[in-house]
């Protein structure tokens, strides 16, 4: 059963008891895979409190699925995590973050060519194999182009879900951060992004650093949602309509009221697209 079409958050454990006590209207809850990989423990009980309340998503962010192999021992926890809570979506990043036995705190671009784009599309395959489940593939956020990409990262991603039949989730944030980091406007961004295939919507907040050359935007997810990526948002749901959406704040996390707040923004602007619609 897909996501509802309507606002989520990512948990954080220490906000498990105020959602417990307020029973919020929120439509899903995100965790990400890496943090619910051991058998047991608090971790496990609050998710399947959760679960048994809410739809949820799993976000992986260790796959690697840029990389040059899949660890299969990890792709194996990552299927028996998602046997165990059946998540109503599953998500990853076009990114790369291991080589070899190494792993790296980061999820590092891709240069774009046709070599990359058949290596990604392997990779989803045996994901989408191994898992049983459709993943959706988020687009990144970035810091450097690369001499040798030859196709856009729009028509990039495009390929993938055609090719594998795999969704895309499409961070906002990151398009408005990669966008002004390369000089590039986001709004041609979104006019070449194939929405047909999102599945869900990703906000979050970034930081910015004033540098000779002009800003340079990082995707930190430790801050409200700026107002140009709430723009950005509401132009998104004029042209694709409603769809889940998802605010991250992993980083300086703050109060539970805060981070609902967020949502309830997110709710809004979902809500007056489909009352719209309805009109219509």
């Amino acid at each position: 059963m897909p996501l509802p079409s309507s606002a989520g958050l990512g948990f954080k454990a220490q906000h498990f008891q105020a959602i417990r006590d307020t029973q919020p209207r929120l439509g899903f809850f995100e965790v990400h895979a890496e943090n619910y990989l051991g058998d047991g423990g608090a971790p496990h009980a609050m998710l399947t409190a959760l679960r048994r309340d809410y739809a949820i998503s799993i976000h992986g962010v260790g796959l690697s699925i840029g990389g040059p192999t899949l660890d299969k021992a990890h792709l194996a926890r990552v299927r028996a995590l998602c046997d165990r809570y059946d998540p109503d979506s599953f998500s990853e990043h076009l990114a790369w973050s291991s080589h070899g036995a190494e792993y790296l705190n980061d999820l590092l671009p891709l240069p774009y060519t046709a070599a990359t784009l058949q290596q990604i599309c392997d990779h989803v395959d045996q994901v989408q194999d191994a898992l049983g489940r459709r993943l959706l593939l988020e687009n990144p956020s970035t810091y450097v182009i690369f001499e040798q990409s030859e196709i856009p990262e729009t028509e990039f991603m495009d390929q993938i879900a055609q090719r594998t039949g795999c969704g895309l989730l499409l961070d906002v944030n990151n398009v408005f951060v990669s966008c002004v980091n390369h000089r590039m406007d986001p709004l041609n961004y979104l006019n070449a992004f194939p929405l047909r295939h999102v599945g869900e919507i990703h906000l979050g907040g970034h930081d910015e650093e004033e540098l000779p050359s002009g800003p340079l935007l990082i995707d930190a997810h430790g801050s409200e949602v700026a107002d140009p990526v709430w723009a950005l948002y509401a132009e998104v749901l004029d042209r694709a309509g409603p769809l889940p959406s998802l605010v991250e704040w992993d980083n300086d996390v703050p109060e539970w009221s805060v981070l609902l707040s967020e949502a309830q923004r997110a709710e809004a602007l979902l809500s007056d697209r489909t009352r719209h619609a309805a009109a219509e």
